[in-house]
C-alpha cells in the first residue's frame, strides 16, 4: 500500500518567536534552524522579511546556511512584503518558498479589512502572481480560514491555486476550531477542489492553542486530507502557543492503526534535543508533565506502574523514550578535558560555533570545570546558550561579593569595567531586600541606567550539589520593553549578576543606532 506523506512545516521561528519574551538573535535562530535541518523538518518558515531588518537577514541566512529543507518567508499580499520575502529567500534557489496570507473570514473582511469578497479573491490573486515570479513554490493562507464561510473558501482556493499556489493553508488564526468541524471543512476543500485531489496542490493547516485543541485539530485535519502540518516545537506561539510539533509526529507514528500509513520524513530521536534547544534559545522552560519531552514524560512514581513497567514495557508506555531522543547521559567532561573533546562534544549537542566563540566558551568551561567534578551536556548546553545569546558587552563582570543571613543587611559590592576605556575597574557597593537585589542596585549605581526585574527564575541546569545554577530574568529599564537576560554560574548570585548585565548590554545595544542595507527591499 502506497504511504501518505505529511509535510512537516516547522514556524517555531517566526510564529513561535511571535510568543511574548520569546525573540532570538541571529545566532540563536541559526542554532535552531541547524536543529531543525537534523529533525528532518520539510520547510523552515525562518520569519516575516519585511517587518524588520532582523527578520529579513533570519531569513537569509537561513537560506543562505541550511541546506535540506525548504526555506520559507512570510508576507502580506503587499508588494513591498513579497519582494521582500523573495529577496530574502532567494539563496535557497529552488528550496525557496514565499507564504502569502490575506484575511477572509466575514469578520475580518468587514472590520479589518473593508472589503468585500470580490476585492479579497483578486488581491489574492495578485499577491499569488506576484510571489510566483520570485519562486516556483508559492503558499498562500486564507487568514482566519476556520471563521470563513466555506463556499467562500473554496471559491478562494480555486482562485489562488489557478494563479500559481501550490499549497494552500486553512489557519485557526484564533484557536476557533474543534476537531469534527474543521475534519469537516478540510474534508469539504478535498472534494470540491479537484487539484488537492490530484496532487497538483496540497491542503495545509495551521492550528492555534487557544482552547487547547491545536493539536487534536490538526490530527483529524489529516484525517481529512490535509496533507501539511504547521507547528513549532514546543508548541510555543501567538498566544497560548501553537500545535505542538512533537505531539503531532508521536501521534502519527504511535497510533498507525488510527492514522494508517501516513508518515513523515521526522527523526524522532532528534525531538528531545530539538526540544531543549529551542527552551534554551527562546527562554521559554518546557513544563515537567509535557507531553514527550517534558521531564515527567516516562517517570513512573506509582508502585504499580513501576512494576508493571519492570515485567512488560508496553503495560505502561506506549512509546520508547529512546525513540524521541531519551537516554543515558553522556559521560561527562571535567577540567582536565581538553579543546578538541569539548568541540567534538558541542557538533553531538548540535551547536556550531564560530572559532572566537568557541575560544570564549572553553574559557568559561575552564571557569566552571574549576568549580566542579563534572561538566555534564546540559552545563556546557547552557554556557553555549550564554555564548550564543551574548550581546556586544558595554559593560563586564569582573568582581562580585555579597554579604547576606537572617541577621544582616544584604549588602554587594561589584566591579565592572567598560568596553573602549582602560582597565580601570568602576566599583560600588549597595543594600537590597536579598542579595542578587544588592548586586542589581549595585550594578545600577556604576551604569547609571536603572532596571526594573519584572520576571526571575533561577533552576538547576544538572544534578549534584554543585549544579550549574542558571538565571532566566526579564527586566524593564525605563521604556516599557521587556528585555530578557541570561546567565549561568555555580553561585546563583553570579548567575543573577550576568542574567542581569546580560539583559543590560541587550538594552544599550538596542539604543545604538543600527546600520540598514542600502539595498533592503
Amino acid at each position: 500500500m502506497k504511504t501518505d506523506r505529511v509535510i512537516i512545516f516547522d514556524t517555531t521561528l517566526r510564529d513561535g518567536e511571535q510568543c511574548p519574551g520569546a525573540s532570538m538573535n541571529l545566532a540563536e535562530k541559526l542554532a535552531i534552524a541547524r536543529q531543525l535541518a537534523k529533525l528532518r523538518v520539510d520547510v523552515i518558515e525562518g520569519g516575516f522579511p519585511v517587518i524588520s531588518q532582523g527578520d529579513f537577514d533570519s531569513v537569509n541566512t537561513i537560506a543562505k546556511e541550511i541546506k535540506g529543507p525548504i526555506v520559507c518567508g512570510l508576507a502580506r499580499c503587499v508588494t513591498k512584503d513579497i519582494d521582500a520575502a523573495g529577496e530574502a529567500v532567494k539563496p535557497a534557489g529552488k528550496r525557496g518558498r514565499i507564504h502569502v496570507f490575506l484575511a477572509t473570514s466575514k469578520i475580518h473582511r468587514e472590520f479589518k479589512l473593508g472589503k468585500a469578497q470580490d476585492e479579497i479573491i483578486r488581491l489574492a490573486v495578485d499577491g499569488v502572481k506576484r510571489a510566483k515570479s520570485w519562486t516556483d513554490d508559492v503558499e498562500f493562507s486564507p487568514e482566519d480560514g476556520s471563521r470563513t464561510e466555506p463556499d467562500f473558501l473554496v471559491d478562494v482556493c480555486k482562485a489562488v491555486i489557478a494563479a500559481g499556489a501550490t499549497t494552500v493553508n486553512i489557519p485557526d488564526t484564533v484557536g476557533w476550531a474543534v476537531p469534527d468541524q474543521y475534519a469537516a471543512l478540510i474534508g469539504r476543500l478535498h472534494e470540491s477542489v479537484r487539484e488537492f485531489q490530484t496532487g497538483k496542490a496540497v491542503i495545509s493547516v495551521h492550528c492555534h492553542n487557544d482552547l487547547g485543541l491545536a493539536v487534536a485539530n490538526s490530527l483529524a485535519a489529516v484525517r481529512a486530507g490535509a496533507r501539511q502540518i504547521e507547528c513549532t516545537v514546543n508548541g510555543i506561539g501567538e498566544r497560548a502557543g501553537n500545535a505542538a510539533l512533537e505531539e503531532l509526529v508521536m501521534a502519527m507514528k504511535t497510533r498507525r492503526d488510527y492514522f494508517g500509513d501516513i508518515e513523515c520524513g521526522i527523526d524522532s530521536r532528534e525531538i528531545v534535543k530539538s526540544s531543549r534547544i529551542v527552551s534554551r534559545m527562546s527562554s521559554f522552560l518546557v513544563q515537567r508533565n509535557k507531553a514527550i519531552v517534558g521531564e515527567n514524560a516516562f517517570a513512573h512514581s506509582s508502585g504499580i506502574h513501576q512494576d508493571g513497567i519492570l515485567k512488560k514495557r508496553e503495560t505502561y508506555e506506549i512509546m520508547d523514550p529512546q525513540e524521541v531522543g531519551w537516554g543515558a547521559t553522556e559521560l561527562p567532561l571535567t577540567k582536565h578535558s581538553g579543546r578538541a573533546a569539548v568541540v567534538m562534544r558541542l557538533k553531538h549537542l548540535g551547536f556550531k560555533l564560530s572559532d572566537p566563540d568557541i575560544n570564549a566558551l572553553f574559557i568559561r568551561f575552564k571557569e566552571v570545570g574549576d568549580k566542579k567534578k563534572f561538566v555534564y551536556d546540559d552545563d556546557l548546553a547552557s554556557l553555549v546558550d550564554g555564548q550564543i545569546a551574548k550581546v556586544p558587552e558595554t559593560w563586564s563582570l569582573h568582581q562580585l561579593s555579597v554579604t547576606a543571613g537572617n541577621q544582616t543587611v544584604p549588602t554587594a559590592t561589584v566591579g565592572l569595567s567598560k568596553t573602549g576605556k582602560d582597565a580601570t575597574i568602576l566599583r560600588e557597593a549597595a543594600i537590597g531586600d536579598g542579595p542578587v537585589d544588592a548586586a542589581v542596585k549595585a550594578i545600577d549605581r556604576i551604569t547609571g541606567v536603572r532596571g526594573e526585574l519584572k520576571d526571575y527564575s533561577l533552576r538547576a541546569v544538572s544534578e549534584g550539589e554543585d549544579a550549574l545554577g542558571e538565571v532566566t530574568l526579564k527586566a524593564d529599564f525605563g521604556d516599557g520593553e521587556l528585555i530578557t537576560g541570561k546567565g549561568a554560574s555555580t553561585d546563583i548570585i553570579e548567575a543573577s549578576a550576568r542574567a542581569y548585565l546580560n539583559a543590560l548590554n541587550r538594552h544599550l545595544s538596542r539604543k545604538e543606532p543600527k546600520q540598514h542595507s542600502a539595498n533592503r527591499p
